[in-house]
This record gives C-alpha cells, structure tokens and sequence, in this order.
C-alpha cells in the first residue's frame, strides 16, 4: 500500500501547476481560461519536470474600444532551482497573442533548460581515461 502512495506522490510533485488570469475587458472568461490551459499543457508539458508553475495573464489593453496590437498575454514559467523565464507578446487578437507568447516561452525554456542540463551534465575530455589513454 505504502509503494502505491509513494507512487502518487512522485506524480503529484512532477505536476505543473497552470494559473490562467484574464483582466477586465476579456470576453468569455470561463471558455478562454479552460482552452489556455489545454493548450499550455499540450505545449509546454513536457517541462513539467522542471517548471513547477506557469502563470498566463491575458489582457485587453484598451478594453474594448479596439485598436492594433491591444491584446496582450504575458507567461511566467517557475522553473525549479532557476530563475522565473516571462515573456510578453502582444497582437491584434487573444489568440495571437496568446500563442505568440505561448511560442516564445516554449523556445525560453529550451534555451534555458537545455543550458542548465549542458552545464550540468558536462563532461571534460581530461577526465575521460579510454580518450587519455589514446
């Protein structure tokens, strides 16, 4: 019984935790909060080894009036034992926006993550004997 839970307690701490908020001015709140957090799970889950948390903001910079590039959506991904990565992207619809951001965080988090795990994992050619002993 104890393994099973111990399984499930490896589960729930690899789980991100996906906070969607939408700002005043932003239609169909409810609707738009479940599809961002489908659509972050389905692009950004694989990181959910090392991102704990990721916050989406999504805003209507002029609230309705309208205009160019007023749809705004800011991600901050909480990356375990690492700085927060945020992104902005701003564009003339929520979905723009949105996946604009969502892009840009994607490609933040490879960069940083795929750094860490270099620096991490690095080996040096000095400390490898069957290369030494060529």
């Amino acid at each position: 019984m104890a393994r099973r839970h111990d399984a499930a307690n490896i589960r729930s701490r690899h789980r991100m935790e996906i906070h969607i908020n939408t700002g005043n001015g932003m239609e169909n709140k409810t609707t738009l909060e479940t599809w961002a957090d489908s659509e972050i799970r389905r692009t950004l889950g694989r990181f959910s080894d090392d991102v704990h948390r990721i916050e989406v903001h999504l805003s209507d910079e002029n609230s309705g009036k309208g205009g160019a590039d007023d749809k705004r959506c800011v991600i901050e991904a909480h990356v375990t034992q690492l700085p927060a990565v945020a992104v902005t992207h701003q564009a003339s619809s929520v979905d723009e926006a949105f996946r604009g951001a969502e892009s840009k965080a994607r490609r933040a988090l490879d960069s940083l993550l795929g750094k860490h795990k270099e620096h991490r994992d690095h080996t040096s050619i000095r400390t490898q004997p069957e290369v030494l002993e060529d």
